[in-house]
């Protein structure tokens, strides 16, 4: 899955997405990924303040990582 992603809201929508398609709970998500339930759904909605370092515990909590490309690659 290749998605691009302009905003905080769109990286939520690709999570909540992802964890939903996984059978997962938000408090299950937390739990593997070692971040609070509370982050989870704050990152879900798209808080604009997200930690990065606890974003990318999630992101590997779902089997997911982030690339960074140039525009138009």
């Amino acid at each position: 899955m290749t998605q691009p992603v302009e905003d905080t809201r769109k990286i939520g929508r690709i999570i909540s997405e992802k964890r939903k398609a996984d059978g997962l709970t938000q408090a299950r998500l937390a739990a593997l990924s070692g971040v609070g339930v509370r982050f989870v759904g704050e990152l879900e909605r798209g808080k604009p303040t997200a930690r990065l370092d606890k974003l990318f515990k999630v992101l590997d909590g779902l089997g997911l990582y982030l690339a960074v490309k140039k525009r138009g690659e």
